[in-house]
């Protein structure tokens, strides 16, 4: 754990440093997000703070290869994310700066997955009446979909000041929790690219979080959220894969499906507010991917909470369902469910709930745009 700390602690302080410089160079290039009206924001922002993340991943992953416990998580798995992930970085960069369209993103992202297929990083069973081994090209499929999914639900809730930062580092410590325990508890080893990426996605975000809180200085744009989806959906996939799951339901050591799953509850607000809004824009006939300001965070600020505010609820809900999706694995299920109510409780009693009168509206509205 000490040496996965250490990880967490070097990617925090690098892309801590790196930011300002990343800030700086988005500025010359122009890649910088100009104030729209679906916007939230009130000055021109620079984006490509994924970009000082993805460096940050790099140099950390140069600098402890050399660890006792961590330097055995070095394998083909991961370089393949790291490979994907730098193909995304540089699509994100291009979208960040030309505004790409939906079609052209969605490529690229299925082209990501693909790195990750050539690997060897795809799903290759579904915990469904015992174990079913998926044919090969259904796996591949199925992976590039769930790759997908994860990067755009990351992607749209991305619309506030450290808010997808902040999901993001809890989801991801939250998955890092449930791979660290499952080798601990079921004597797996604890060294694999699973805990090592989400450790590094963790130390990443906490070191970007204070560039990105409100006021931000800097966005991560679409590099960022594309790059930290990736990331989460490879661990996912790879911790899966690593698991022989005929042996863990004949010994009933866990639940062999969470490896899956977990990316989808520890996600599920960023997957709800992606159903959501596709969902409201197919039924208004527009695309899925046009632009509203509908968004959970907006629905919570139309009731009058602060930007602030506004993301330590959102905080709370995600943690509200990761803790216990997490925890339920080593755990009674009851006592996880007890985690997760006491989150709950505390994310309604810090929500303010009273609709603004119309001037405060008409207020609101002068600020938003």
């Amino acid at each position: 754990m000490r040496e996965y700390l250490l990880t967490l602690l070097i990617a925090g302080v690098i892309t801590y440093m790196l930011t300002p410089l990343v800030r700086s160079f988005a500025l010359k290039q122009n890649a910088v997000a100009k104030v729209r009206e679906r916007d939230i924001h009130k000055e021109p922002t620079p984006r490509w703070g994924g970009v000082a993340m993805w460096m940050s991943m790099g140099i950390t992953l140069l600098i402890v290869e050399n660890l006792e416990l961590v330097g055995k998580a070095y394998s083909r798995e991961l370089l393949g994310i790291f490979l994907a992930a730098t193909f995304v970085i540089f699509l994100g960069m291009l979208d960040d700066r030309y505004e790409l369209d939906a079609i052209t993103k969605l490529a690229g992202q299925g082209l990501a997955a693909a790195i990750l297929l050539y690997f060897g990083i795809q799903i290759l069973w579904l915990p469904i009446d015992g174990i079913i081994v998926l044919p090969t090209n259904i796996g591949q499929l199925l992976t590039v979909l769930v790759v997908i999914v994860i990067i755009n639900a990351v992607n749209f809730v991305d619309g506030m000041d450290g808010l997808a930062t902040g999901i993001v580092a809890i989801s991801a410590a939250a998955f890092f929790g449930f791979s660290y325990l499952l080798a601990v508890e079921n004597g797996f080893s604890r060294a694999g690219a699973p805990s090592l990426v989400t450790a590094i996605v963790i130390g990443t975000c906490l070191g970007f979080l204070p560039h990105n809180l409100h006021p931000a200085r800097i966005f991560m744009g679409d590099s960022g959220s594309m790059f930290l989806g990736l990331v989460l959906a490879s661990a996912a996939i790879t911790l899966m894969g690593q698991i022989d799951a005929n042996a863990v339901f004949s010994e009933n050591i866990g639940p062999a499906a969470l490896p899956l799953l977990l990316p989808f509850a520890v996600l599920a607000v960023p997957l709800l507010d992606l159903g959501l809004a596709v969902l409201r824009r197919v039924r208004r006939g527009k695309s899925p991917f046009a632009p509203d300001k509908e968004h959970l965070h907006h629905k919570l600020m139309s009731w009058g909470n602060s930007q602030q505010r506004t993301n330590v609820i959102l905080y709370l809900a995600t943690a509200m369902l990761a803790l216990p999706a997490m925890l339920s694995a080593f755990i009674p299920v009851w006592s996880a469910i007890i985690v997760g109510v006491v989150l709950l409780l505390i994310a309604i009693a810090v929500t303010n709930r009273a609709k603004p009168t119309p001037a405060s509206k008409s207020n609101k509205k002068v600020k938003l745009s």
